[in-house]
């Protein structure tokens, strides 16, 4: 099973849509690692790890994400810091 972390940069109308809990579930529903929480500037800031085929099923859901959301761009770059067991909700930055 290959591994996959990835960092995104959700924007568009991410923020007071249920978004991070919506991706917490995603993440959670997927055995992945990692977090999400929003950033000051109006965007959704995530780090997924796992299952690479897991990995690439949530980003591609994010560029939906919840009904409510209205997302106008998922930036992906490589990750490679050290993450805890689990996937949080993490305080804004």
């Amino acid at each position: 099973m290959a591994e996959k972390m990835l960092h995104l940069a959700i924007a568009g109308r991410v923020q007071g849509v249920g978004y991070r809990a919506w991706l917490s579930h995603e993440a959670r529903a997927r055995v992945l690692s990692g977090w999400v929480r929003n950033r000051r500037d109006g965007t959704v800031e995530a780090v997924l790890s796992g299952d690479e085929a897991a990995v690439d099923a949530v980003v591609e859901r994010c560029r939906r994400g919840p009904a409510a959301a209205r997302v106008s761009g998922v930036e992906t770059i490589a990750w490679d810091e050290i993450l805890p067991g689990g996937f949080n909700a993490l305080p804004t930055l």
